[in-house]
């Protein structure tokens, strides 16, 4: 028997007689038996066997860069046998395989493509991991596209269906009610956040931002096709479809797998039509959320859950969370809330919109058509006589001040303010008018927060630091020399994008006298920030690099997310 390193680095006539005597033997594939004997993971077994072979084997973005032939080798077919027929950049048909050993599937596929008339393919070799993901994401194109020809004419004005599943997507005779029912339906599979729709000249573009992130889904050729698509967005949303010269708002709620789910619907006009964005909020699966929700639950580091937790337990003042739009500020709000909901105490929440329900619970919707507002509501809490008040937002100098004030009698007031950090914040408030003492006196402390996309655990492969990226963050490599630094290939758990789900990271200023005495006399910023350094305050983005050591994310989404 050869070393684990020698196993581990190439394939030999030997150890492949082994593997077909160990297949006879037990049943299995050869690609089973060499992946034991060789102790190798897949990517690297498929890099042993083009070597072995000769074979081309080609990277994720590679795969992702060919165009499928669906027509010869349907998709269905493509996933039962794990390969591919496409052609690459030059036109060239190419045989996308991932167990050269399947000889009774290759010869398929080659008298496949002879019977459509396709010259004889050249044969390459992917990972099983990356086919996975190129499959995974042909599937979101092809259930959107399914049935959908562009030269169909559809009004786009038809009942707006009440139930969406797979029956009534592929039921559907209006191919603009399949194409927008299938695009919702994938998205809440995948569990995007948003759906974006954009009209560029001739074409829409469909994405959906997972993890924070847009991922380009399919585009939609055809001017008439894509305004047709957005039309059927605004009569879900009861919008006026003849108006397209000026921004529209609106939402609307369908049912998917028995969940409820609630959509808001920005329409905003562009130089080519109309683009559309859906947030996606399953108020279902986010209250089920919120029973089991805990400060430990967001991912943030010891340091910040034990700071956070004890800002949350004063018995009056304010907790402000802030960040940019999508960073899971109100979510950090709720699980505080959630750990120090004892009964004893009177709890209301005024919040645009009301996305987790918590028993017991007072929480009120924002309803502005009708006048409510934040302030007004606010002024209507604190007649109710609540111990701890948590405002979705402060936006305006009036919401800002009843806020502060309420700090300052007595109530424990848990807030979110948009800014880069936790400095920012102060500036902003000073900025909306508010009294330097009085919002001194009333602030307990102040969270700044980002979410870290995490590397895709099923696809983790260890690299090398790059070092532009280590130049930008100020490391040297005599710093990184004990970091372990993985980075995600790309796979079908991941829909290719090598992360997979994200983790909070923040940073956290507890304001003791000094500061108050600093923020109240409007101290530059420069002194609040060497100040709270010297007395212990982790800027965010160290924190971040904590996770880059520990092999959770990369240096690129750090600078992404922290900068």
């Amino acid at each position: 028997m050869t070393s684990d390193d020698e196993k581990v680095s190439r394939i030999t006539p030997k150890t492949l007689l082994e593997a077909r005597s160990l297949a006879d033997e037990s049943g299995r594939l050869i690609m089973d038996c060499l992946r034991q004997i060789t102790a190798a993971d897949s990517a690297q077994l498929t890099a042993m066997l083009g070597t072995l072979f000769d074979y081309p084997v080609l990277s994720m973005q590679e795969l992702q860069a060919l165009d499928p032939l669906f027509d010869c080798v349907v998709f269905t077919e493509c996933v039962q046998r794990q390969l591919l027929l496409a052609v690459d950049a030059a036109g060239a048909p190419v045989l996308v395989l991932c167990d050269p050993f399947d000889g009774a599937n290759e010869e398929w596929a080659r008298r496949r493509s002879s019977a459509s008339g396709i010259a004889a393919p050249k044969l390459v070799l992917v990972s099983t991991e990356d086919l996975q993901a190129c499959f995974a994401r042909q599937e979101s194109q092809m259930r959107a596209m399914d049935g959908f020809d562009a030269q169909t004419s559809g009004n786009g004005a038809e009942e707006v269906a009440a139930v969406i599943t797979l029956s009534s997507i592929s039921d559907d005779s209006s191919p603009v009610v399949k194409l927008v029912n299938s695009t919702i339906y994938d998205a809440l599979k995948i569990k995007a956040s948003d759906i974006h729709l954009e009209c560029d000249a001739g074409c829409l573009y469909v994405q959906y931002r997972i993890d924070g992130v847009l991922v380009p889904i399919t585009q939609v050729q055809g001017q008439e096709m894509a305004e047709q698509v957005v039309s059927r967005i605004k009569v879900m949303a009861e919008l006026d479809i003849a108006e397209r010269r000026i921004p529209q708002d609106g939402r609307f709620k369908v049912r998917v797998n028995d969940r409820d789910i609630d959509f808001r619907v920005s329409v905003m006009p562009n130089i080519f039509g109309e683009d559309a964005v859906l947030r996606l909020l399953d108020r279902q699966s986010l209250t089920e959320e919120a029973n089991s929700l805990r400060l430990d639950n967001l991912g943030l580091d010891a340091r910040s859950i034990a700071t956070v937790r004890k800002l949350a337990n004063k018995p009056h003042g304010m907790l402000l969370v802030t960040g940019p739009t999508g960073s899971g500020k109100t979510t950090t709000l709720y699980a505080a809330i959630t750990e120090i909901h004892n009964g004893r105490d009177k709890i209301v929440t005024i919040e645009d919109p009301v996305e987790y329900r918590l028993p017991r619970v007072l929480q009120i919707p924002v309803n502005e058509k009708k006048g409510l507002t934040f302030a007004r509501g606010l002024r209507s809490i604190l007649r109710h006589d609540p111990d701890k008040i948590m405002v979705g937002e402060i936006r305006d100098n009036e919401t800002a001040q009843i806020a502060v004030q309420a700090a300052l009698t007595g109530h424990l007031v848990f807030t979110t303010v948009h800014a880069n950090s936790v400095f920012d914040v102060v500036g902003r408030f000073l900025h909306m008018g508010v009294d330097a003492y009085s919002f001194a006196a009333a602030l307990n402390g102040i969270v700044a927060q980002r979410l870290l996309r995490v590397t895709c655990q099923h696809c983790a492969t260890e690299t090398l630091p790059d070092a532009e990226e280590l130049q930008d963050l100020g490391l040297t490599h005599e710093q990184v020399k004990d970091w372990k630094f993985f980075a995600g290939r790309g796979c079908g758990h991941c829909r290719g994008t090598g992360y997979k789900g994200r983790r909070a990271v923040a940073e956290v200023l507890v304001l003791n006298d000094e500061l108050r005495e600093m923020i109240a006399i409007q101290a530059p910023i420069s002194r609040l920030k060497e100040y709270a350094t010297q007395s212990g305050m982790k800027p965010l983005h160290e924190t971040a690099l904590n996770w880059v050591a520990a092999g959770e994310t990369t240096l690129a989404e750090v600078i992404r997310v922290a900068g």
